[in-house]
């Protein structure tokens, strides 16, 4: 199907802008069933919904080929962040110019007596968020009195941020013989409640299935320790060297922790959170579109209605907090028909209630290892040849400098010079403690039990206790970076680990033992966290387990890691 019914200055539009046929979502709301309804619409973000609200309004808004006489705002389009609201106020601009449309914005961060002046020079289109939109309303520079149509674009967006008190004044103001449009990736209690109190008989229309649902985005798992999060997002960041990739954390801190990590280690990033102004925010999506910044860190809110064209990575740094939240970050990425990767990095003890997430949501996400050295080694090496032996434009100055290091150097040693100074600019990958395919050595002793003789390189080990166990969820995979971290050991130094009910044993090279022990004894003034490790004098002894249970144990996937009991001091 095409756009053949539209008016002609929307064809000419659509056309000069390349669109051959309507997306599902256009296609949707160009029904002949659809036409002068209210309309609630399910609709992922990148699936072409704003061209498509855009569209669907125009049954209200022209008139014999031209827009209606606007002596005050037609037309009210209502979205949640300020970066959505001018990119939807662009979308539009370009639809309706050839009717001869005047579109104003109106959004926090911007002068609002310019805003109030463009509103009393007469306006076809208003486009804005609610606090802003809804202080034009009350100092009465905002004339809802001939509004034909009223858009909620990303309304349940707009309930999560605290919106309704100024969407319930903002619509109560403009006449009841409206038309309503309400789009919304999901369709919550509160957003069909705000649908039956503000649309008359609203048809329902749902895309999410169709327009891209979870096509356009491979969804990858990475389980991973605690404690080695900020090494797995590094070597993700390094292994698929995306164009432009943002980073999702729940607070404002870990925003700031993340952003000064990967600066530090040499990444071009930004950081977008509460805490930022509107000119810094202005300062780091500029940085991201201009191509001197690669990498966003950002939290769900201060992300929400940014529009970058080049994302393709998107990482859960910190796991949503819902599969709602999740589909809105993820949403980020593969637009517009683009493929893009978002990633879930998953502590171990967390992973089964992910994998619930995920069932929930009807999205197959494949479980991965986190890139090693190796693998990105091998993935630069790739990139490197690719980029060098892609065919370049050469000017005379350049050949000249060609000629007098041919005169100088071997074609070999200029080769590898050129190979070094690419490479040197590129952020040294983490090298992990330990991975859940590979398996550390302590994990694989924990599955495969005792195994008889010591193992090669632990003769003569020495053996420790630690009061955590079963009791207190305890895992090999979480244990062994804990006990790196308290030891100033590696992971090869670590070898059996044996899970008890209230403590456990592990055991430790011979070479390391004596470094390990000074590690514990300096580190014991800072014993806030009640974890206490100590040798194990008499030898090794498999720690008991519990002789009986209250009831069923959870799975360990299900179980969060919890501090022993503080003894009391007598």
């Amino acid at each position: 199907m095409t756009f053949s019914d539209l008016p002609p200055p929307l064809l000419e539009a659509l056309s000069a802008r390349g669109y051959a046929a309507p997306t599902p979502v256009q296609l949707a709301v160009l029904d002949p069933a659809a036409r002068d309804r209210d309309l609630l619409v399910s609709a992922q973000t990148g699936s072409g919904k704003t061209v498509a609200f855009g569209l669907a309004m125009a049954d209200q808004l022209i008139e014999a080929g031209q827009l209606a006489a606007a002596r005050a705002p037609l037309g009210l389009i209502i979205a949640p962040t300020r970066e959505l609201a001018l990119q939807v106020s662009r979308e539009l601009s370009w639809l309706y110019e050839r009717a001869g449309a005047r579109v104003a914005s109106c959004v926090g961060g911007m002068d609002p007596s310019r805003e109030r002046r463009a509103l009393a020079a007469g306006a076809h289109l208003v486009v804005g968020t609610p606090g802003r939109l809804r202080d034009h309303l009350e100092r009465g520079a905002l004339d809802l009195s001939h509004l034909r149509v009223a858009v909620l674009d990303e309304a349940d967006e707009m309930l999560d941020m605290g919106f309704r008190d100024d969407l319930e004044e903002i619509l109560d103001a403009a006449p009841p013989a409206r038309r309503t449009l309400l789009f919304s990736a999901t369709i919550p209690k509160p957003i069909a409640a705000l649908a039956r109190t503000y649309q008359r008989d609203a048809l329902r229309l749902s895309t999410v299935g169709e327009d891209r649902g979870h096509g356009d985005i491979a969804y990858q798992a990475l389980a991973v320790s605690p404690a080695e999060i900020e090494h797995a997002v590094i070597n993700l960041l390094r292994f698929h060297e995306a164009e432009t990739a943002m980073l999702f954390c729940a607070t404002r801190d870990n925003v700031r922790h993340l952003h000064a990590s990967l600066v530090e280690r040499g990444f071009a990033a930004v950081a977008l959170s509460g805490e930022h102004s509107q000119s810094e925010r202005n300062q780091a999506l500029q940085a991201l579109r201009d191509r001197r910044a690669r990498v966003c860190v950002a939290t769900d809110v201060a992300a929400r209605g940014i529009d970058l064209p080049t994302l393709s990575l998107v990482v859960h740094v910190e796991l949503p907090r819902d599969a709602e939240t999740l589909q809105h970050r993820s949403g980020r990425t593969g637009r517009a028909g683009k493929k893009g990767i978002a990633a879930l990095i998953v502590p171990y003890p967390r992973r089964r209630r992910v994998e619930a997430m995920l069932r929930g949501a009807r999205i197959a996400a494949e479980w991965i290892a986190p890139p090693t050295p190796e693998t990105i080694g091998a993935r630069d090496r790739e990139r490197l040849l690719e980029t060098l032996t892609r065919p370049v434009e050469l000017d005379e100055e350049d050949r000249e400098i060609g000629r007098r290091l041919l005169a100088e150097r071997s074609p070999e040693e200029i080769a590898a010079a050129l190979v070094r100074a690419h490479r040197v600019r590129l952020p040294a990958p983490e090298e992990l403690l330990g991975g859940e395919a590979r398996g550390a050595p302590g994990e694989r002793r924990a599955a495969e039990g005792a195994a008889a003789g010591p193992r090669p390189g632990f003769e003569g080990s020495r053996w420790f206790r630690i009061n955590i166990g079963r009791r207190h969820n305890a895992d090999p995979r979480w244990l062994l970076p804990l006990l790196c971290r308290r030891g100033h050991v590696t992971r090869g130094d670590i070898g059996a680990i044996r899970i008890g009910g209230n403590e456990s044993q592990f055991e430790i090279a011979a070479g390391s033992s004596a470094r390990f022990v000074k590690a514990l004894a300096r580190a014991a003034a800072d014993d806030s966290d009640g974890i206490e490790i100590q040798p194990i004098q008499e030898g090794p002894r498999p720690a008991r387990s519990e002789q009986r249970r209250a009831g069923p144990r959870p799975a360990a996937g299900d179980r969060k890691p919890r501090p022993p009991m503080r003894r009391q001091r007598s």
